[in-house]
This record gives structure tokens, sequence and C-alpha cells, in this order.
């Protein structure tokens, strides 16, 4: 699951910048180009188990409020959809905050400043989570990746 162009991508990351873990119905393509950042699908899982394995080489940051954050249902946003409950079991299993929700359109433009935009194959509805990355402490820093 973790494959060469994703951990290509994840070592490019730095702390404070956000990873969008995007179901299928997700427009990724699109908003991965208008971003300007790299676009990486891993199809075959759904979001919670690919937030899983990103959760293993990448901390959560814990220096700023909100680091993971979900789409809120439209017209209800205080429901919690199957999937969203999945990814908080995600994240408790890693000792992540729960996710703070955010409205739709808040939720797209948020994905807009993510650098990098990871697309699954999850059909259950509401199946986004933005992450953003905290600091790998000891850890000798990676290369730059080439523009």
């Amino acid at each position: 699951m973790l494959t060469p162009d994703l951990l290509h991508a994840l070592a490019g990351m730095g702390h404070g910048d956000e990873l969008a873990i995007v179901d299928a119905n997700f427009p990724a393509v699109s908003v991965a180009a208008r971003a300007g950042v790299p676009c990486v699908q891993i199809m075959g899982v759904d979001t919670p188990a690919a937030l899983d394995a990103v959760l293993t080489l990448l901390p959560v940051d814990d220096f700023e409020p909100d680091p993971v954050r979900t789409m809120q249902v439209v017209g209800d946003p205080q429901a919690v959809p199957p999937a969203v409950q999945a990814i908080s079991q995600v994240l408790a299993r890693h000792g992540a905050p729960n996710p703070a929700g955010l409205e739709r359109h808040a939720f797209y433009a948020a994905a807009l400043r993510a650098r990098l935009v990871v697309r699954t194959a999850e059909m259950r509805a509401y199946g986004n989570v933005l992450v953003r990355k905290g600091v790998l402490f000891g850890a000798t820093p990676a290369a730059c990746p080439a523009p």
C-alpha cells in the first residue's frame, strides 16, 4: 500500500505540511492539479486503511490545534458517518486526536493547500481526512525531491 510514489511524496513533506487522504468521489486529480501538488492513487484500499499505513511513518502535528480534519455531512454537521467513525478509530490507535469537522466547501479549500493528495478506493460517503504532519524527532532528514 505504501507505494514508491507515496513514500517519495511523504518523504518530501515537512512539519506543518498537510496531507489529504480522500475517497473515490473526491475530485482528487483536479484539486492536486490546481494546487500544483502530487496526487498519488492507492486503489484497492479504503481511507482508514490508507491513513493507518501513512501514520506508521508520519507523526501528527501536536503544536497547533486541529491537526486532523474531516468533511462534515452536508445539512447535518453533527453527524458522524461510518467512514469518519473508522477514521477516528485509526487515529485513536496511533494516539492522534479526534478529527475536527470542516464544512464541505471549507474542506475543499483546505485540500487546495495540502502538500499531497492521496486518492483511495473508499466508496463510503465523507471518507476524506486532512492530516498536518508533525515533527520527526531524531530523524535523519531526507533529500529534497526535485521540483
